[in-house]
């Protein structure tokens, strides 16, 4: 029972923190406070005077329409946080518009800070995720489905239909935060060695991967 009981306070610990008020809209008139939460350590700005708050703040309307900028991937996403929906400030959630070309895809990446929930509005969609045993969770999402991609593991998205396909995902962070598997490999700066060694490539092989995934490098 403690045992159970302590791995529930450190889970608990690690979300973000509890609002201690109704909301808190930014106040870009005043530096950013330094604040802790457990062995987390946020950046944020001093809220408005409640009296300043307005409806307008706790609406978003850039979700209407895909994003402009197509990845070479063929995935457009569109982000929802505090950075461009005040609303949202401490109250521990994003959210997003992701847009998917015919055969584009959503490279293999994780949020080491929250949990996705997906909902397919359009088309057909192969999501999943790998636990840590590298057991594969995975389906064709069709319009109207749900899914959901536990913190922290490694999942991905695959337009399969024959047409364009749009998704929202909804976050339990503010600040999810986002590791794609290719440009963290790839595009970080690893040892040359280390990676031929992991991974059984050539150094050749691993120059192309950097030109493709390392911005410096493509220089």
């Amino acid at each position: 029972m403690l045992a159970i009981f302590s791995l529930s306070v450190a889970t608990t610990l690690a979300s973000d923190p509890d609002p201690v008020q109704d909301f808190c809209i930014p106040n870009p008139r005043f530096g950013a406070m330094k604040t802790s939460h457990g062995n987390m350590h946020y950046t944020t700005l001093p809220c408005k005077n409640s009296s300043e708050a307005t409806t307008d703040d706790f609406v978003f309307s850039g979700m209407k329409a895909s994003g402009n900028n197509f990845s070479d991937t063929g995935l457009a996403v569109v982000s929802a946080s505090p950075a461009n929906f005040p609303g949202l400030n401490t109250l521990g959630l994003s959210f997003a518009r992701a847009d998917i070309e015919v055969g584009g895809i959503n490279p293999p990446h994780f949020h080491p800070r929250a949990t996705e929930l997906v909902h397919v509005m359009q088309g057909k969609v192969y999501s999943g995720f790998v636990d840590s045993s590298n057991r594969v969770f995975a389906r064709v999402l069709e319009q109207g489905e749900i899914m959901v991609l536990p913190k922290g593991l490694v999942h991905f998205m695959m337009n399969v239909g024959d047409e364009p396909a749009t998704l929202f995902g909804s976050f339990n962070s503010q600040n999810p935060g986002i590791q794609k598997i290719p440009s963290a490999v790839f595009g970080s700066g690893i040892d040359e060695e280390l990676l031929q060694k992991a991974f059984g490539l050539t150094s050749k092989q691993i120059g192309t991967m950097r030109k493709k995934f390392d911005p410096k490098t493509a220089r």
